[in-house]
């Protein structure tokens, strides 16, 4: 079931609770949770709001918070605070007894949207007549479910940020080629990191349904998908000569979504995890100037005070999808399956599912 259907079967939030106090919103989100107990699972991600990771039972990035659903079979209900194709995924690993909820149902990913199926499906026999049969696909779980069933399908996996490396280099014993959905910047700074050089590297255009690439096309290993994430795209190889300039002794971590030429120019890059557990580990007096989502970077900031950390960007604004959900959002989902009239429900149509989990099940095999 594809975004659209869903949010045409959802419901705005009641006029109501927009006059709650945070207090008494909050209030009221602790004693559902403690009259549900473990029958609530509640996994939020990263990159959500504090006033809503408060109440995380969980909180990570996409590949622990995948693997925590798939081993999760107590929770009747999992309210999922992050974006649409998290919660699909959680619906896919948890079984027909537990029920997935989003929120917010405005809460997408403009990265998954990038990567359409129908353009995805047209893609496929004309790289088939280029390539013949030396192409493996694999998608970033920021995708749609009907990309993870599309690459399932054609025996290809999952990736996240966390282990990118280590699927590529699985892709690369299954077949000579891989086609990388649907975030072109960790899929090249992926590949690069393992050896292959940029001009081995060519960009799929899905609108012109081209390949965009200078070089023979029997050169090509690495097929990338046209599509960004909106947030890591708002670094900047300026931004960071900027801080060479003024903070000279400050280091430059930044999340692999971001271009290839700003990953080069920084001292280090990694998963939003790797990110966490870098500045964690940084002695104390450190100087960090991070590129990723700016609820994270102040979240980080308050968590760290001996260390000196600022945003590689300090005007980016956070994640615009992600932060649909906030604690009204989170209080209605709670209370709408207190009253047995749960809203958002997210469900994957069982043959997309099966797909899907083929190159689930291939990523957590591996992860």
């Amino acid at each position: 079931m594809n975004i659209a259907s869903l949010l045409q079967q959802s419901h705005t939030l009641p006029a109501h609770y927009k006059t709650l106090s945070t207090e008494e919103m909050e209030q009221r989100v602790r004693t559902i949770k403690k009259q549900l107990g473990t029958k609530l699972f509640i996994p939020g991600h990263h990159y959500q709001k504090d006033e809503v990771i408060q109440f995380a039972d969980a909180s990570g990035d996409s590949l622990q918070l995948a693997q925590l659903c798939a081993a999760n079979h107590e929770a009747e209900h999992i309210v999922f605070c992050g974006v649409h194709f998290m919660a699909e995924t959680a619906d896919m690993l948890t079984t027909n007894q537990q029920a997935v909820y989003l929120p917010d149902m405005r809460a997408g990913c403009s990265m998954a949207d990038m990567a359409d199926i129908y353009q995805t499906e047209a893609a496929w026999p004309i790289l088939q007549r280029l390539f013949g049969d030396t192409i493996i696909p694999l998608t970033y779980v920021n995708s749609t479910a009907a990309i993870k069933a599309f690459v399932g399908k054609h025996d290809g996996a999952c990736v996240t940020s966390s282990n990118a490396k280590k699927m590529v280099e699985w892709a690369f014993t299954e077949k000579e080629r891989i086609f990388f959905l649907p975030d072109q910047h960790l899929g090249r700074n992926t590949a690069f990191d393992l050896g292959i050089p940029l001009e081995q590297m060519a960009v799929w255009n899905p609108h012109s349904q081209t390949l965009e690439t200078n070089e023979p096309v029997e050169n090509i290993r690495v097929i990338l998908w046209q599509g960004h994430c909106s947030v890591h795209e708002g670094f900047t190889t300026a931004q960071i000569d900027h801080i060479r300039a003024t903070e000279p002794t400050m280091r430059v971590i930044v999340h692999p979504e971001c271009s290839r030429e700003v990953v080069a120019a920084s001292d280090d890059n990694g998963s939003t995890k790797y990110i966490i557990d870098t500045i964690a580990q940084a002695p104390s007096g450190s100087r960090w100037a991070i590129g990723t989502e700016m609820n994270l970077v102040n979240r980080l900031i308050q968590q760290y005070p001996d260390k000196h950390i600022i945003s590689l960007n300090p005007y980016l604004c956070p994640c615009l999808t992600m932060n649909r959900i906030d604690l009204a959002h989170l209080l209605w989902s709670l209370e709408s399956i207190i009253e047995g009239k749960p809203q958002n429900q997210i469900t994957v149509d069982e043959a997309t599912t099966q797909l899907a989990s083929l190159a689930l099940q291939r990523m957590l095999k591996r992860a």
